[in-house]
């Protein structure tokens, strides 16, 4: 039996927590317009995809493109879960500054622009070897 993946969650991604706590003090700061005063957005953004979100809207989609990017985000929320990320806060609502950094995830997912954060790989062994080696020293105890 195997396992499904982890979803990778945005949110945990260095950097993200801190913008999304801004955004939950002050509204507007998850607003589009708001990436102009605030030029964290974008240093962030690039730090972790490679590109801005000027940069993703202006970079040209690959024919077929399905403009996912422009879904409603409750709908982008389960299309981001199909590829493996989470996208959403700990009560499962969708992050307040999704909309600063969809595009480029969205891109760098499907290997368009931009790249993924580094991920290392997880180094935790799957639950059956750990509860077999439990069980194993349960037996040498006997």
């Amino acid at each position: 039996m195997t396992s499904q993946p982890a979803l990778r969650r945005l949110i945990d991604l260095p950097g993200v927590a801190d913008l999304e706590l801004k955004a939950l003090m002050k509204r507007e700061y998850a607003e589009p317009e708001s990436r102009a005063e605030n030029p964290e957005l974008d240093e962030l953004s690039r730090k972790l995809f490679g590109l801005t979100a000027d940069e993703a809207e202006e970079t040209p989609r690959p024919a077929g493109w399905d403009g996912v990017e422009r879904l409603p985000i409750p709908r982008q929320v389960a299309a981001f879960e199909a590829e493996g990320w989470d996208v959403t806060d700990d009560k499962r609502r969708p992050l307040r500054n999704l909309g600063h950094f969809n595009q480029q995830l969205w891109l760098a997912v499907r290997g368009v622009a931009g790249e993924l954060p580094f991920q290392p790989e997880d180094d935790k062994p799957e639950a059956w070897v750990t509860s077999l080696a439990a069980e194993a020293a349960r037996f040498r105890k006997r």
